[in-house]
């Protein structure tokens, strides 16, 4: 299992999902899962991997919250959560979507 999470400079969200994936590993029971993080800084970079906005967090290379589409734009991510939009997925969304995803 690999967690990464694509960001860009310019989007701080991304310095706030580090605690809540860190939990959702543990209460999913992966707590020995590192998560990498990845500095996108160019349109280039984005179109390389799955990114779909900054932070876009990736399981095993695939998007945890697949939207419409990648993008090339280095632009923040929005995410739809219980509270409304917001810049990052709530810890329990991040629970659900890793347990999805276990074999």
């Amino acid at each position: 299992m690999m967690i990464e999470v694509l960001h860009i400079d310019d989007c701080p969200n991304w310095k706030d999902v580090g605690p809540r994936l860190e939990e959702a590993l543990a209460t999913t029971g992966h707590s020995d899962v590192p998560v990498t993080y990845r500095l996108l800084a160019t349109s280039e970079d984005a179109a390389d991997v799955a990114f779909a906005g900054s932070p876009t967090i990736t399981f095993d290379g695939e998007d945890l919250f697949p939207s419409a589409g990648r993008t090339t734009d280095l632009a923040c991510r929005i995410y739809f959560t219980p509270d409304g939009l917001a810049g990052l997925p709530t810890t329990e969304q991040l629970v659900e979507a890793i347990a999805s995803r276990e074999p």
